[in-house]
């Protein structure tokens, strides 16, 4: 008898695009399929850009499975980025192609080699919204509450955000 020594860890992943959006969008999912296989999609919003003056952005939250580490999603999330020609400069806020952020894996809490969950699933509404419609009931590390509760106490004057009609189909490479 063996015994599996890879653990499959239960992760969440934002996705943001507002240049191309719809094609990054498109090309991030495909990155993400073929990196972890299956994935559960939240809706698609669109919501306007926080922090800057730029386009409408896209976004939603992916579910995976993986046996990777923290460290080795984050260097495949980077990836994907870099294969739809994601530009890193100096502002944290400003357009991109593909905004790929790795919010939780299972129910770590740490801050090494990034902060999780990430900080923002409780103050943006175009992460907290398509979070709490795909893992409701799950609950949040460290204020203990689900993400349905967060949403439903979250002030939506705040960040508008809309859903859309998108579809996505996964290519099998």
């Amino acid at each position: 008898m063996s015994i599996d020594t890879e653990q499959s860890h239960i992760i969440y992943i934002s996705v943001g695009s507002n240049v191309d959006k719809e094609k990054h969008t498109k090309a991030g999912l495909q990155g993400m399929y073929q990196a972890f296989g299956e994935l559960t999609l939240s809706s698609v919003f669109e919501s306007e850009s926080v922090g800057f003056e730029g386009s409408n952005f896209y976004n939603l939250v992916i579910k995976a499975s993986t046996s990777l580490s923290i460290a080795e999603v984050c260097c495949a999330l980077k990836q994907i980025e870099q294969d739809n020609k994601r530009q890193r400069d100096e502002q944290k806020f400003s357009p991109r192609t593909l905004d790929l952020d790795l919010l939780l894996y299972d129910h770590q809490v740490t801050t090494q080699p990034i902060a999780l969950p990430r900080p923002e699933v409780l103050y943006n509404a175009f992460v907290l919204k398509p979070l709490a419609e795909i893992a409701a009931d799950d609950v949040h590390p460290v204020v203990n509450k689900s993400y349905a509760n967060l949403w439903q106490t979250y002030d939506k004057s705040q960040q508008k955000l809309w859903a859309i009609k998108f579809e996505w189909s996964p290519i099998n490479i």
